[in-house]
């Protein structure tokens, strides 16, 4: 048996795993085990997720987190796991319950409690919370509407070209969770924040991020006040939503890197 610390990666919305090859590549040369399945019910690839949008849909935060904490529960250790966007807030939640070693959030969607509700995160949830039936579907951003959430801070030719590379179909349900969880006290989207006994957390923000933007990271942030475990933040001041996937990524991937280092991770 391999002896080596694994690293589970989880994206958010509109992304596909396999967005993240780039990051197993590196972290697998830097000695780590890697993997980055994707949700539940999503096909192996780009095309086939934009073919079957249906496979996809109707899968809540509950789901998502089952279906990683099934996945933890075949490894020989307990992973670091590094989210972005929804699964930032998937990464949370699995290190809230002790499924995890350490955990990177990456502009990691509003956990239960955190309320700033800037006005382009709902320009960005606009396509989906237009039309209630939406919860049950899965629904695709235009390149357009890609741009405006994850490519700003990046030029349109870019933009575009990672929204042909990787861009997919997303459930509805996890953002009309999120969005009545300060009204729900069963909200799936809340996450042990006071757990004193979790591995370190780094929360990783944009600074020109749309889609989530460094008010509700900061908030997020303010919400583990009452927990002595270590909880860590970095902002990228010129960085938007698809700071994972953009040329800058081996920027953002070196930074939680030297920080598992530094926590002996």
């Amino acid at each position: 048996m391999t002896t080596e610390t694994p690293v589970l990666f989880i994206h958010g919305l509109w992304l596909h795993a396999t967005s993240w090859a780039p990051w197993t590549e590196l972290f697998t040369d830097a000695g780590y085990r890697t993997a980055a399945p994707g949700w539940p019910g999503e096909p192996d690839t780009v095309e086939g997720s934009r073919a079957e949008p249906d496979a996809i849909a109707d899968h809540g935060i509950d789901d998502v987190v089952a279906h990683y904490a099934k996945i933890i529960d075949g490894l020989d250790a307990k992973p670091i796991i590094i989210g972005h966007s929804f699964g930032g807030m998937i990464a949370q939640k699995l290190l809230g319950q002790d499924l995890a070693a350490a955990a990177v959030a990456i502009d990691a969607a509003q956990i239960k409690g955190v309320l700033p509700l800037p006005l382009s995160s709902l320009r960005v949830t606009f396509p989906v919370f237009k039309n209630p039936a939406n919860r049950h579907r899965a629904v695709s951003l235009t390149a357009e509407q890609f741009r405006y959430a994850f490519g700003n801070a990046i030029s349109e030719e870019e933009s575009d070209e990672l929204f042909e590379r990787w861009a997919i179909p997303a459930p509805g349900k996890p953002l009309f969770e999120a969005a009545a969880a300060n009204f729900d006290p069963h909200s799936p989207a809340k996450v042990d924040v006071d757990n004193d006994m979790r591995g370190p957390l780094l929360l990783m923000m944009g600074g020109r991020d749309h889609t989530v933007p460094e008010a509700v990271t900061r908030a997020t942030l303010k919400q583990y006040r009452h927990s002595d475990a270590v909880t860590d933040i970095h902002e990228f001041a010129d960085r938007a939503h698809s700071l994972t996937i953009d040329h800058g990524w081996r920027e953002v991937a070196d930074v939680a890197l030297d920080w598992l280092r530094r926590h002996g991770l």
